[in-house]
């Protein structure tokens, strides 16, 4: 008897242990979280910004007279000259007023030829005289007026440049009136490209800049890059030449404008691209924006210590154009290792599993 109570208290024992083992908290696992070890480095960043582009002119062909179009010269597409003949209007009628026109200045020639000898010999008066002189400048000037009117219809090239579209064909009515141009030249020997920064970004730029005014800060700018349309660089750099006098109103941007030189005519008017601000950068510590905190009036990095427990640490920082990196003035030194992933989930204290990464790779996404 006494040995079956021994062997049931055996088993309550173990049954007891069991469940105070299934019962006892598990710790949570170590997360593994991507940091990299900050190093200064020399290094050019990009910011970039989409552009408009246009021409150094840009000109609305329009007639100046009324009429059809009886002949056009260019077709889309084509580069001119200045003085080019492009359109010219049906002049039929104003040729047959002008011929009508024409008479009456030799009637009234004739009349003031007539009256002249008569007052010489003071047959008649000087009224008479003036009157004839007066009805013959105003044959003249209907004259030519109609004239004009005909040159008017022969329409030429204001500029150097490129045709743009035909909208109207042979045998359309137009007029100065008529709300669409014949065409439009575009003087691209130049191109501008206009794009747009924010407050921000534009005082980041001016204050990062060197020179002493405004205007000596973008003429030391240094030059900057068009990618176009297609995804590739622009052989030519460009200049940064302005910047708006003030912020617009309604999106607090500052216009900014680039030239270009565009000697074999590649860009032209009406065309997009993506201007490249570099931001020339030496012995500096870099690191991503996203890769901080913003507590009330601090930034904040996550460093990750020898004992791999992450530590909330006070940074201060300028912004880099662009918006993606900032340059670290304090806080951080050389080989700290700073979090890049789970930032904004991760808590001071933690303790991490760190996977080191190549900074290459955070500066450029692609690098591998």
């Amino acid at each position: 008897m006494k040995k079956k109570y021994f062997i049931s208290a055996i088993v309550l024992s173990i049954s007891l242990l069991s469940c105070k083992k299934e019962t006892a908290p598990t710790a949570p696992p170590i997360m593994s979280y991507k940091v990299f070890e900050i190093g200064t480095s020399n290094t050019t960043l990009l910011a970039e910004y989409p552009a408009s582009l246009e021409g150094v002119t840009d000109i609305d062909i329009r007639a100046k007279v009324d009429g059809y179009i009886e002949k056009i010269y260019v077709q889309e597409g084509q580069e001119v000259k200045k003085g080019q003949l492009l359109f010219k209007l049906e002049t039929q009628t104003a040729t047959q007023e002008a011929a009508a026109a024409k008479a009456k200045v030799a009637a009234a020639q004739v009349e003031v030829n007539r009256l002249i000898p008569l007052v010489q010999r003071n047959i008649i008066s000087d009224v008479q005289l003036e009157t004839a002189k007066a009805n013959l400048a105003s044959a003249k000037s209907t004259f030519q007026s109609i004239i004009a009117r005909i040159n008017y219809a022969t329409i030429k090239s204001p500029v150097n440049g490129i045709v743009g579209t035909l909208p109207l064909r042979l045998g359309s009515y137009v007029s100065s009136q008529t709300v669409e141009p014949l065409t439009r030249i575009s003087d691209v020997s130049t191109i501008y490209a206009y794009f747009s920064v924010n407050e921000k970004e534009q005082l980041d730029i001016m204050m990062n800049a060197e020179g002493k005014s405004f205007q000596d800060k973008i003429n030391k700018m240094e030059a900057v890059n068009l990618v176009l349309s297609n995804g590739m660089p622009y052989e030519q750099k460009g200049k940064i030449e302005t910047f708006s006098g003030q912020a617009n109103i309604q999106t607090g941007s500052f216009n900014v404008r680039a030239r270009f030189a565009n000697k074999n005519k590649l860009l032209r008017s009406g065309e997009s691209g993506t201007i490249q601000i570099p931001t020339d950068l030496e012995d500096v510590i870099i690191i991503p924006q996203n890769a901080t905190l913003e507590l009330q009036d601090k930034r904040i990095a996550l460093v990750v210590d020898k004992n791999n427990k992450v530590q909330a640490v006070p940074i201060v920082v300028r912004p880099i154009p662009g918006g993606k990196f900032f340059v670290v003035d304090s806080g951080l030194n050389t080989n700290d290792k700073i979090l890049v992933e789970g930032v904004g989930i991760v808590t001071e204290g933690t303790i991490i599993t760190p996977e080191v990464v190549d900074f290459k790779t955070i500066i450029d996404p692609t690098t591998k």
